[in-house]
């Protein structure tokens, strides 16, 4: 999960909308209970307002009503809605009251309508809104208080939290779509440069699309000149080893020739020991010759596309006039329309390493046989040598290793035909042919 961009940027945005919600929750939710709250204090002041017109002092100094508030709830006990009006000689108070009575005030103002939260009647917590008021002039001041209990305030914001809570994880569910869904568009240039990357891979000398956003310009820019920097790396380093690998064949020819005249001079041994170093070397050179020639073919564009069987025929007419191949039977079976997803050059290379490799240890018989299906093709080079045990067959694929260990060949044909196929990005098999010798089966898969 750490290493996936989509996911770390997903929950981050699912965990902060959370937070953005559970945060509007709490502040609406208390919002919504000081609304409440305030228009209960405006009511009551209302009801403040009526007892405050109707109010006046008898003559025994007791407070009188003209009209109590017109409420229901101020007539039924216990009803949480309550008023009381005090002098210093009595009180009135509502029916509601019963036989309890609203706490006294200490903290009552003339000047305007006050409120606080109190221990009321029944045990119950009330909003309590109060004031002083004067009826008449020089007469003694009437305190008015009318109260209500603040347990409903409480259920409704409960209520309202709750309804809230369900509204605002629907809410959750919608923006983390909405959060996907900006991701997803956000990291599709991403999946795009993956895909180009893809090709750069397949094909070296592909470049990244310049047409990114903005964002991720610099990251496509590097990737371009590191792709740059090391086709000229690799191209410098082929170079030097195929220049490396030509100086020495002048050389090697001229101690093979030495080695001959050893051998004519009655020398065998010391021929002998030159023959293995130059055999030794060859091997070394013609291998890092094959490594640059792989090299060139991976770094070749693709979508060519060789035609099978006449290059296999001209390369048989080749080995046909070499000593080896004069004695040898070569038969053919590739159809004509078949065609290999690989360079004509590149092609005509490969497989005259093989079956160059097989006319050095056949017999009599060296057979091609080709397929094509739908996506894939597929040759097979057969012959009626040796052949190889399958405990041998890891090191002829090595570079140096040989066919067999009676013969004289070094196998190299071998290693290159397997560095060639590698490059084309084909496989290559070795098994045990019908013919009694070595059958080597290359195929290609390839998109349609």
């Amino acid at each position: 999960m750490q290493r996936s961009l989509r996911v770390r940027l997903l929950l981050g945005a699912a965990i902060a909308i959370l937070l953005a919600l559970a945060g509007s929750w709490v502040g609406m939710t208390i919002l919504f209970e000081r609304h409440i709250e305030r228009r209960v204090k405006e009511e009551l002041v209302r009801d403040g307002k009526q007892l405050a017109a109707s109010v006046s002092i008898g003559a025994d100094g007791v407070p009188v009503i003209a009209r109590e508030p017109g409420d229901a709830r101020f007539e039924k006990p216990a009803s949480g809605l309550y008023w009381q009006v005090s002098t210093p000689r009595g009180m009135l108070r509502s029916r509601s009251l019963w036989d309890q009575a609203l706490p006294a005030s200490g903290t009552a103002s003339a000047s305007r309508w006050s409120d606080r939260l109190v221990a009321g009647p029944f045990e119950k917590e009330l909003l309590l809104v109060e004031r002083v008021v004067r009826p008449e002039r020089g007469a003694a001041d009437v305190l008015l208080q009318i109260g209500y209990e603040s347990a409903p305030l409480h259920e409704s914001r409960a209520q309202f939290g709750a309804e809230l809570a369900v509204f605002l994880a629907l809410l959750w569910v919608i923006l983390s779509a909405a959060a996907w869904v900006q991701v997803e568009l956000g990291l599709r240039p991403l999946r795009r440069v993956r895909s180009e990357l893809e090709a750069l891979q397949r094909d070296p000398r592909a470049r990244l699309d310049a047409a990114h956003p903005l964002e991720i310009e610099p990251l496509i820019r590097a990737i371009n000149e590191l792709a740059d920097t090391r086709e000229r790396d690799l191209e410098r380093a082929r170079r030097r080893a195929a220049d490396l690998a030509h100086g020495l064949k002048t050389p090697l020819a001229a101690l093979s020739a030495q080695s001959r005249r050893a051998r004519e001079a009655g020398a065998h041994a010391a021929a002998d020991g030159l023959d293995r170093a130059i055999n030794a070397a060859t091997a070394a050179v013609e291998g890092e010759l094959a490594r640059s020639r792989a090299a060139a073919v991976r770094a070749a564009s693709a979508g060519d596309s060789a035609a099978a069987q006449s290059l296999i025929e001209s390369i048989i007419r080749v080995v046909e006039r070499t000593e080896f191949g004069q004695r040898l039977v070569f038969e053919v079976d590739v159809p004509e329309e078949m065609h290999v997803p690989v360079a004509a050059g590149d092609f005509t290379e490969l497989m005259g390493a093989l079956i160059e490799n097989a006319s050095h240890h056949a017999r009599r018989r060296v057979r091609i046989s080709g397929a094509a299906s739908p996506g894939a093709r597929q040759l097979c080079i057969d012959d009626d040598g040796p052949g190889i045990a399958p405990d041998q067959i890891s090191e002829a694929m090595a570079r140096g290793g040989r066919l067999d260990e009676a013969g004289t060949g070094h196998g190299l044909g071998l290693a290159i035909a397997h560095d060639l196929v590698g490059a084309t990005r084909g496989r290559i098999e070795l098994s045990r042919s019908d013919l009694g010798g070595l059958r080597v089966k290359i195929s290609w898969a390839f998109a349609r």
